[in-house]
């Protein structure tokens, strides 16, 4: 995760898109007054910012890996009240118990994330809160095709490991399963928002900054652009164009929210 480079204007350019499920994730999410909150794989910060607007009495550390979405973070930064730091989820210790932990489409990069979850519940405040939202989508035609791809006799040695993994994620009684084992009381639910693209190639667009970023990582130029033509063919294969020139992503998503006892 850490080696990847991330492009924060790329994922902006569906930035509603990518917004809903936060919103959504917080909704679910109780607190009332929380001092400290805490947003891990904040991205390009904005999200981050949103917490600050919504609990004007909290303390909001954003953290991530990447120094090219941190720098973009830093227009958000408000001194004493929202700050950007450099981290990896996976080594992240707070400073004091949290009372909202928030994840958003990050720990889908995590192999063996459960146990990260298991960690962050112990270290809630009393009463505090942990929101995880992940992709769903590792089945969709979108990584599938881009896994087979990687492992395809033409580019398994090169981009073989980059190659997106089915079950890189859990369905919603796994996620209720691991909070509830952590002591908190959970909900765990799954939505597929429908997603209309307008534009040439929208779903390469789409995973240009996600799922095909760390797999072009790996490739020199010309390489890149040999993969990437041969997957733009098999995403319009995939998700044809309407008659309206749209094109529709489906795209499922799954959360979890833990509250502490106290």
């Amino acid at each position: 995760m850490a080696s990847t480079t991330w492009d924060p204007v790329g994922y902006l350019r569906f930035g509603d898109e990518r917004a809903r499920p936060f919103t959504d994730l917080l909704a679910r999410v109780g607190a009332r007054e929380p001092l400290t909150v805490v947003d891990l794989g904040c991205g390009e910060g904005a999200l981050t910012a949103s917490l600050a607007a919504r609990w004007p009495g909290a303390r909001v550390t954003g953290v991530d890996s990447s120094p090219q979405m941190l720098a973009a973070a830093a227009a958000h930064a408000v001194p004493g009240r929202v700050r950007f730091v450099e981290g990896d989820v996976r080594g992240w210790q707070p400073e004091e118990p949290v009372d909202v932990l928030v994840t958003n489409a990050v720990l889908h990069w995590v192999p063996g994330h459960a146990d990260l979850l298991r960690r962050w519940a112990g270290q809630l405040a009393p009463g505090g809160w942990l929101a995880a939202q992940v992709p769903g989508n590792w089945r969709a035609p979108t990584h599938a095709l881009l896994a087979a791809l990687c492992r395809s006799p033409r580019w398994s040695a090169l981009a073989g490991d980059a190659a997106p993994a089915a079950d890189a994620v859990l369905d919603p009684a796994g996620y209720l399963e691991v909070l509830t084992g952590a002591g908190l009381a959970a909900d765990a639910w799954e939505t597929t928002y429908l997603h209309v693209l307008h534009g040439e190639d929208p779903v390469l667009g789409w995973v240009r900054s996600t799922v095909l970023r760390p797999v072009l990582d790996r490739l020199g130029d010309d390489d890149a652009a040999e993969l990437t033509a041969e997957y733009a063919a098999a995403l319009r294969a995939a998700y044809p164009r309407r008659p309206d020139g749209t094109t529709l992503l489906p795209f499922r998503r799954v959360f979890a929210v833990g509250h502490a006892a106290g």
